[in-house]
């Protein structure tokens, strides 16, 4: 048994509070009670105290849309690579990328991404995979990775005809034979969607053939316009916007996530929040590819359930917060906009869209809820409480201020020290590796 204790507390959720000397107490892999630390050392004098030495305490984060694959893209320089719109990132870099990557490459990309999650206090991860040089296996790989490292992890396949129909139907089904092993797993540390790259890379054909191989109550992973050449094809090939593709094609729902939604409009803003369908926005990533700001205070107006992501530019959540809050502002030319959007985005809609694909409460200190507990160093210079906490976190906090992570009950790293994995042995392998990768890429 564990107890976090000496810190102030918050619990977040939807009844957010701050204890100031709290303390949450874990058996096994869930969270039994919070309360004062006083009472609960009292109540629970066998347990490990660990001491989070008067910092923060506080829900493991929860990134909805990661892509592992692009981790040794970091510091790459491709020949003649020198795009001039999003089409040519994606095939210059992204693409290019995938389709050289090995199955050993995706194994320690996913290593050395979540390793970087534990120490920003990331402890739940939605990925969005792509590995066209290899694709058989390659999720259990990633899922190997996780269960080595113990994040929480939902993964895919991202399925696209690019590579031709061969490839996609191989996609499809790296997908459904992962769909039926995360459905088998009992540890509620894995999850699976089926994956789609995005609607101009998917004929109709395709998207049937990932229909038919989907279970029932298991949604799909998809990037919807992101950019203005998705939303082109989608009405000159069918004649109709993408999000009404999808719709046609029976993929909105409950258990689905959007990417992106930068180009849709209001039919397909409403049709989104018919279907109860998730989405989730990826702020610098979009500033990065010059793709444009997505409709978010609109969509969380309408009562879209909007959650962040980072869609692999970092794995620091509070990093992707802060973006989020500058680009709505300038956007909109509105100096009071996403003040209370975006942490709702992070802190509250994160939870809820884990929460349709684990069983247990994610992103919140309570009895029942998962053990993913984070504590910070973060020491406050003005008053702190529950309802300004949002303020601190924004103006105040890091990922790289998180000291202590443990996830489904498990102390991943305690004072700044990973715990059971050798960090310098991998991260040495992937620089191994990435330095192949770019190689076999240039020559």
């Amino acid at each position: 048994m564990l107890l976090v204790g000496n810190g102030r507390l918050l619990t977040r959720g939807k009844n957010n509070r701050l204890i100031e000397d709290g303390a949450a107490a874990i058996d096994g892999t869930k969270i039994i009670e919070v309360g004062e630390t006083k009472a609960l050392k009292a109540k629970y004098p066998k347990a490990r105290f660990i001491d989070a030495s008067g910092g923060m305490i506080m829900p493991g984060l929860i990134n909805a849309h990661n892509h592992i694959y692009s981790a040794f893209a970091r510091g790459i320089s491709i020949k003649g690579h020198n795009p001039r719109n999003f089409a040519e990132i994606l095939d210059g870099m992204w693409w290019t990328i995938d389709r050289n990557l090995t199955l050993e490459d995706t194994k320690y990309s996913a290593l050395a991404t979540y390793l970087d999650c534990i120490k920003n206090g990331v402890t739940t991860v939605f990925d969005h995979h792509a590995s066209f040089g290899h694709i058989k296996d390659s999720l259990f790989s990633i899922a190997d990775a996780a269960c080595e490292t113990g994040v929480r992890t939902s993964l895919c396949f991202e399925v696209s005809d690019r590579g031709g129909a061969l490839q996609a139907e191989e996609a499809v089904m790296e997908n459904a034979r992962f769909i039926k092993h995360a459905r088998s797993d009992k540890t509620g540390m894995l999850g699976a969607m089926m994956g789609l790259h995005a609607s101009f890379t998917i004929s109709d054909d395709t998207m049937a053939l990932a229909r038919e191989h989907t279970p029932e109550g298991t949604g799909f992973h998809i990037h919807v316009a992101e950019g203005m050449d998705d939303v082109y094809d989608s009405l000159k090939k069918y004649g109709k916007r993408v999000v009404f593709r999808l719709f046609d094609n029976g993929i909105l729902g409950e258990k689905t996530v959007l990417g992106h939604c930068i180009h849709v409009n209001g039919a397909e803003m409403e049709l989104i929040r018919h279907e109860n369908t998730m989405v989730v926005h990826n702020p610098e990533s979009n500033m990065g590819n010059a793709v444009g700001c997505p409709p978010c205070m609109e969509m969380m107006r309408r009562g879209i359930l909007l959650g962040l992501g980072t869609d692999g530019y970092t794995n620091d959540m509070y990093e992707s917060m802060k973006a989020a809050n500058c680009l709505h502002k300038h956007n909109l030319c509105d100096p009071g906009a996403a003040w209370g959007e975006v942490p709702q985005m992070l802190f509250q809609n994160n939870a809820e869209i884990a929460g349709r694909s684990f069983e247990a409460p994610l992103g919140v200190l309570e009895a029942g809820a998962f053990a993913d507990v984070i504590v910070s160093d973060y020491t406050p210079l003005t008053p702190l409480t529950a309802d300004n906490s949002n303020g601190h976190t924004l103006f105040g906090m890091t990922g790289r201020q998180i000291v202590t992570t443990i996830i489904n009950g498990e102390v991943k790293m305690e004072n700044r020290e990973l715990i059971g994995v050798d960090e310098e042995k991998i991260l040495a392998k992937c620089r191994e590796l990435a330095k192949n990768l770019w190689n076999r890429i240039n020559n």
